[in-house]
């Protein structure tokens, strides 16, 4: 069990910093903290392609994993302390 509980504690911990990775990747829509740094300017003139919607559905993907990943550790340590 202690095996399995290190490889998602691995698990979770990449998947963390690729996701956090990935959503600053994604495009500013504008109205937020993107458009301080010049981001709406860009954000009109780019169009929403082929890369931004498999870089949505990778983040999707990548957080399904990084949630899976904590409710299996929670299951875990709450089976572990009984």
């Amino acid at each position: 069990m202690q095996i399995l509980e290190f490889v998602l504690q691995v698990l979770l911990g990449i998947t963390s910093l690729l996701l956090t990775l990935l959503i600053l990747l994604h495009k500013g829509r504008g109205g937020g903290l993107s458009d301080m740094f010049g981001g709406g300017m860009t954000s009109a003139l780019g169009s929403s392609g082929l890369a931004e919607r498999n870089l949505n559905r990778f983040t999707v993907i990548l957080a399904l994993a990084w949630f899976v990943s904590i409710v299996a550790l929670g299951l875990i340590t709450k089976f572990q302390s009984v």
